[in-house]
Parts: C-alpha cells; structure tokens; sequence
C-alpha cells in the first residue's frame, strides 16, 4: 500500500488542550504582528540611531580651553617664585580648528548614506519576517486541512472494517483480509505522529514572529495574483539591491572624503598671559595650517583606493540585479508549472480516483473483488486529495514568496 503523499508533505495540527485554547490567528493579522517582532524593532532602533549620528557629522569640532603657567623658575636665585622675573606668567586661551568643507560636506554624506543603510537594512528584515511569517502560516493552514483528510479516511475503514466483519460471519470472506482495515489504520496513525512533529515546527516559527504563547490558524489564505510585469519592472526597487545602492552612496562618500583629504584644515588660537604686574600681560593669537604636501604617497593612493572601491560595488550590484532578475524568471516558471499541475489535480487526478475507488467499492459490495482492491481503491482517493492539498500549498507558496520577495520597497501584501 501507498502511503507517499500521506508521509510526505503533509502537516497538521496536534489535537488537545494545547489546540483548543489556541487564539485563531488570520493571514493579515499574523503578518501585522509580524511587523512588532524584536528584530524589526532592532532595525528601527538602528536607523534612529544613524540618524541621530547624522546630526553632527559636519559640524565642526569642539573648541579647546588651554591653562598653561609658563617659563616658572625652578633653579638659581629667583626658583619657586612667579614675580621675580619678566619671563614667568599664568595663561588661559582657547583654540578652533575649522575642519575644510569638503571634508565636511563629506562626512555629512557618509552620514546620509548611512542612514539609507539602515533603511534599507530595515526593509530586507521586515521582508524576511514577513515571508517566514506568512510560510508558517500557510503550513498550518494546510496542516488543519490535511488532518481533516486523515479523519475522513480513519472514518471509510470503520466503514470497511463494518463490512468485511460482515463478510467474514457469512463466509464470504478469508479470516486473514480481517487485519487489512487494522493494518492500514495503524499505518496512518504512524504517518500522523510525524505530522504533529511537523506542525510544531511550523507552529514554532509562527509564534517566533508572532510573539504569541499559541497559535492555529484562522480564515483563508490570501488570493495573491502574480503580476509579472509588474514584478519585472519594479525588480530594481528591491530592499536587497536598496541595500546595494546604499553601499555604492557610502563607498561614493567615502571617495569623496578621501579627496577632502587634499584641502588643508586650520586652527585659530588666542591666549591671555599675566605676568608679574610690572612687567605687563601679554596676547598671543596664532592661526596653524595642515600642508599636504606629499599627496601622491599619501592622499593620491586613499583616493584610488576608494574609487576602487566604489567601482567593486557598482559591479556588484549589477551582479546582483543580473542574479535577481534570473530568480524572478525562475520563480515566475515554477510557479506556472506548480498552478498547471494544481489544474489537473482539480480537474483530472482526483475525480477520476473518487470514480476508480466508487467503482471499487460497488465491486467488493457485489462480491466482484477482494478486501485490498477495495482498501487500496479508498487509499488512492486519500491519496489524491493529499496531493491536491500539496499542490495548493504550493501554489500559495509561490504567490507569497514571489510577491513578498520581488515586490517594490513600497509595496505590501
């Protein structure tokens, strides 16, 4: 006896206390508080903060408060005394350096661009929570249908136990095709237990996102369209391939700041001595330059470095593009071929195994054929609604996974 389809892929929910006090969970609601998840807040949290960063990359530093005592004797006649000498005095000044603004414009576009960073950063955690979300939902979804499957056949072998008992008390029937009914129903108790495993992984990753204790699944999936144009004509939008724009801005900026490096930055001083009063106080006011002189060892070398730099990920990103493209087109072709076989299962596979199996039955009835046949004959239809179920599951995956993957940064399911 088959029971392939039945080990396979099925999952289900496992029955009890735990099962019925679960809090029914929509489609639409699992993805809302999908969007309150941990690692979500934890991207919010970074985009605060490169924002908040952002706020001073170009201003200029802090000034600097310099206290100073000068030229103070310790050897010969006048050691240890401050007014024996025109020479010793107390000091206070202060100094600003003022960063040139190349450097510092700059600065404020490494700080603009790592905030489109994290932004997009953000964007590729909340698709990859929503996507694990609405896949664990769906299993579930599926799960409690499979189990309904189970159910009913469990209820046409009483039906099949009722009448070979029947057959056996006429002698019409061998002793040994009683355990047949019993055989298969513990084959599919076996197959159960592996369901209940399956489903509390599925479970487990729902309650990850969701931050519930407990969940089961509630109403029906959504019904995604795949519009292919405009999944292909928005594919540039993408949070990963934001997520490579971003890196070549910052690589950009990080160019444009070694360039910076070329134009000199100064610092203004101005200090106030006092001296001994007889001898008078004194001003000090200065202006110091930096001089880049040796620019082709060192800022020309930090220049093509950066350059380079940004160059590599420009390709990359091309790279990516090109990747993501030929995974669109992939998916997009599985998908067809998933919704074409859902299509003959509807409308091929499983009536014409509910007429194999009722025709089967009306022989066994008649005494045309054997328990087995008939058994087998209710197998194959469980079989073929398994495989339905399979196949609609795959084509919801394919709608979830090809929307939430490909779609813009500004689309939403």
């Amino acid at each position: 006896m088959r029971l392939f389809w039945l080990a396979a892929c099925a999952v289900t929910v496992p029955l009890g206390t735990t099962a019925a006090l679960a809090e029914p969970l929509t489609f639409g609601a699992a993805l809302r508080r999908a969007a309150e998840s941990p690692s979500v807040l934890g991207s919010d949290a970074g985009i605060a903060a490169a924002r908040s960063s952002a706020i001073a990359a170009d201003r200029l530093p802090d000034p600097t408060l310099s206290l100073e005592l000068k030229d103070f004797p310790v050897t010969g006649p006048d050691a240890g005394r401050l007014n024996r000498d025109n020479f010793t005095m107390t000091s206070i000044g202060v100094s600003q350096q003022f960063t040139n603004p190349a450097k510092r414009h700059a600065r404020a576009a490494m700080a603009a661009a790592g905030i489109t960073v994290a932004e997009a950063d953000r964007l590729i955690e909340v698709r990859a929570v929503r996507l694990e979300t609405a896949l664990a939902w769906i299993d579930l979804y599926y799960g409690q249908k499979r189990l309904a499957l189970l159910q009913s056949l469990d209820a046409g072998l009483d039906d099949l136990q009722a009448t070979v008992s029947a057959r056996l008390a006429s002698g019409s029937a061998r002793p040994s095709q009683a355990l047949e009914p019993a055989q298969l129903r513990a084959q599919v108790a076996d197959r159960r237990a592996a369901l209940v495993s399956d489903v509390a992984k599925a479970k487990a990753k729902l309650i990850r996102f969701t931050g519930d204790t407990d969940v089961q699944t509630a109403g029906e999936p959504p019904e995604l369209p795949v519009d292919e144009a405009r999944l292909r004509s928005s594919l540039a939008a993408v949070p990963m391939l934001r997520a490579r724009d971003a890196a070549t801005l910052s690589a950009d900026a990080q160019a444009q700041l070694a360039r910076a490096d070329k134009h000199p930055d100064w610092t203004v001083s101005a200090s106030y001595g006092r001296r001994e009063p007889s001898y008078g106080d004194l001003v000090t006011v200065g202006v110091t330059i930096d001089l880049p002189l040796f620019a082709k060892r060192r800022q020309d070398p930090k220049i093509a470095a950066a350059l380079s730099e940004a160059d590599r990920t420009r390709f990359e990103r091309a790279a990516a593009e090109r990747e993501w493209a030929a995974g669109l087109e992939a998916n997009l072709a599985e998908h067809t071929m998933h919704h074409q076989r859902l299509e003959n299962a509807r409308k091929t596979l499983v009536p014409l195994a509910k007429q194999r199996a009722m025709l089967d039955r009306e022989s066994y009835a008649a005494g045309k054929t054997d328990l087995g046949t008939a058994l087998l004959a209710t197998l194959s239809v469980a079989e073929a609604e398994v495989d339905l179920l399979d196949r609609e599951a795959e084509v919801a995956r394919d709608a979830v996974r090809i929307n939430i993957t490909y779609a813009g940064a500004t689309d939403e399911l």
